[in-house]
């Protein structure tokens, strides 16, 4: 009976590990891709996530594999030279950094870059992180405007006086802005808010109604009737951490900035979903390309239509929310993206 007792005791004790063991190898097979390297050397031009694709199937997951080594200083800080290794630790699978050559002397910092490998390519997104490119509905209406450039201009531009309808305090600094077209929901048509085109900045030099405004810089001539909105002097959030949203997410890409035909890899979009829906910096969201709506060739009724199935496209990260829509950059793009293609929780 003993004996039997201790059989027992010992086949549960095997069964136990063998399903944890088969649970690790499960997570790891579900996790990595099959052709990771065992390890990495970070180079310069290296993001985060471009290190993460070459370990991980979902690359924004990454935090879920990470290993804090206690031993290196400011260990959630890459730099060029430094060594990621893939290790298994309690039977899971860890990235471990083994820093690279001391240049500097550790210390505490992450902004501004200090020459850590950011999370994504921020150079592609620096212009939209401050700068007021949405405008809300009835914004513009109730915005201090350019009225006049006295008589030697007929357009504005750096270097130039311009007047102003309605600005009440001198010495503040404003964003010009032209507004564009509705930025609109894909199904439903309603106008979410609308372009804000960027003309560039002044300085207010006199108060009134007509104030006096200096350009500091444009990076386009302004015309009578642009728009005035106080800068934000806050510091731009450049500390992304990619993760996909808690709950479900269904929008459409509605629009792609600095005019480009066809949305590729690190192109910024705008997307019809915004924080009121739950979105915020740093979240993945999968694009699908739309699928077209044609006519079935082969049934004699010529108006007999069939819809084809969503097609898997790419990847986007929001970085930054307005209300009702949102900047996305594209992170990977496995065939063309267009217009009205769809987002959603991967």
């Amino acid at each position: 009976m003993k004996r039997a007792s201790q059989f027992i005791r010992r086949t549960v004790i095997l069964l136990v590990f063998g399903l944890l063991a088969a649970g690790s190898t499960a997570f790891a097979e579900e996790l990595l891709r099959a052709d990771h390297p065992a390890h990495y050397v970070v180079k310069k031009g290296d993001t985060l996530w471009d290190i993460s694709a070459r370990f991980l199937r979902s690359p924004w997951r990454w935090p879920e594999i990470w290993y804090v080594n206690p031993q290196v200083a400011n260990p959630h800080l890459i730099y060029p030279g430094d060594r990621l290794d893939l290790v298994y630790i309690d039977g899971k699978p860890r990235l471990m950094l083994n820093r690279g050559p001391v240049r500097l002397s550790p210390r505490v910092r992450s902004r501004p870059w200090d020459g850590a490998i950011p999370t994504i390519p921020i150079g592609d997104i620096a212009p939209f992180l401050t700068r007021p490119y949405v405008l809300d509905p009835g914004q513009a209406d109730s915005a201090p405007y350019l009225v006049s450039f006295g008589n030697d201009h007929i357009l504005g531009g750096t270097g130039v006086r311009a007047y102003v309808r309605s600005l009440a305090e001198s010495g503040g600094k404003y964003h010009v802005v032209r507004p564009g077209d509705p930025y609109r929901d894909a199904e439903t048509g309603e106008i979410l808010g609308y372009e804000a085109l960027y003309v560039g900045t002044v300085e207010a030099l006199r108060a009134g109604d007509p104030a006096t405004v200096f350009f500091n810089s444009s990076e386009r001539e302004a015309v009578i009737g642009d728009r005035l909105l106080p800068v934000n002097e806050e510091t731009a959030w450049t500390d992304f951490v990619p993760h996909h949203p808690k709950g479900e997410v269904r929008g459409s890409i509605i629009s792609v900035m600095n005019g480009v035909a066809q949305i590729g890899q690190y192109n910024v979009v705008v997307i019809d979903r915004g924080a009121q829906d739950g979105l915020e910096a740093g979240h993945v969201l999968r694009i699908d390309q739309k699928g077209e709506t044609i006519r079935d060739v082969v049934t004699p009724d010529s108006s007999d239509t069939v819809r084809l199935p969503d097609e898997e496209a790419g990847l986007l990260m929001v970085f930054r929310t307005f209300d009702h829509v949102s900047f996305g950059l594209v992170l990977n793009a496995i065939r063309p993206i267009h217009l009205r293609d769809r987002v959603s929780t991967p």
